[in-house]
């Protein structure tokens, strides 16, 4: 862990350099010192049916979800996802000083108990910095 999701509207294709994006929030991700790089992954989802607001056409939306093992104190977590959310909404103003957009972010902490992972990585990574 930790897990980043972009989930975005479908009427954004065309305007949001979404390899980008990815880029931009897992780099911050990574240089957040309470963040493994073994376990940082991000992903985007397309989401082809929603509504926001009022529901025109024009209106968008982009929303992260930052997953992350338990263990952090408030103050980690929350400076964590106050410089992600940061770099999101830099990244996305030029988009939303052209359109409606809603812009959200959410940090959610797993269960230590309930959360299982597994996997080989860590091996890879070390060998490559080997």
């Amino acid at each position: 862990m930790p897990h980043l999701t972009i989930e975005y509207s479908a009427n954004l294709d065309g305007e949001l350099d979404l390899p980008a994006l990815i880029e931009t929030l897992h780099t911050t991700a990574v240089g957040i010192d309470a963040f493994p790089l073994a376990g940082m992954r991000t992903r985007a989802a397309r989401r082809e049916h929603f509504r926001v607001a009022d529901g025109h056409a024009d209106n968008a939306f982009i929303h992260v979800t930052l997953k992350i093992g338990a263990g952090r104190d408030i103050e980690t977590r929350k400076a964590a996802g106050e410089t992600l959310f940061s770099t999101l909404n830099a990244f996305l103003q030029p988009l939303a000083e052209r359109r409606p957009v809603a812009i959200s972010f959410e940090l959610t902490e797993l269960d230590a108990e309930t959360n299982y992972k597994g996997g080989n990585i860590r091996d890879y990574l070390a060998k490559r910095a080997g």
